[in-house]
């Protein structure tokens, strides 16, 4: 059995309508600023996100 999580819905429609593009991470944190100025309750995920992205070469 396979888990869904209601995120993959949205994580699949990113794919689908963007997957081809290619960004910058720089470009990304500033859309991820934007989307925490509009949606601030979000912020702590946000933050949580952004953290990991940027330590995912880090040893454990």
């Amino acid at each position: 059995m396979t888990l869904m999580y209601f995120t993959d819905r949205g994580l699949e429609e990113l794919d689908a309508r963007r997957g081809e593009e290619q960004v910058t991470l720089a470009w990304l944190a500033d859309q991820l600023r934007t989307f925490v100025d509009l949606h601030p309750e979000h912020e702590v995920a946000i933050e949580r996100l952004a953290t990991w992205l940027a330590r995912l070469d880090d040893d454990e």
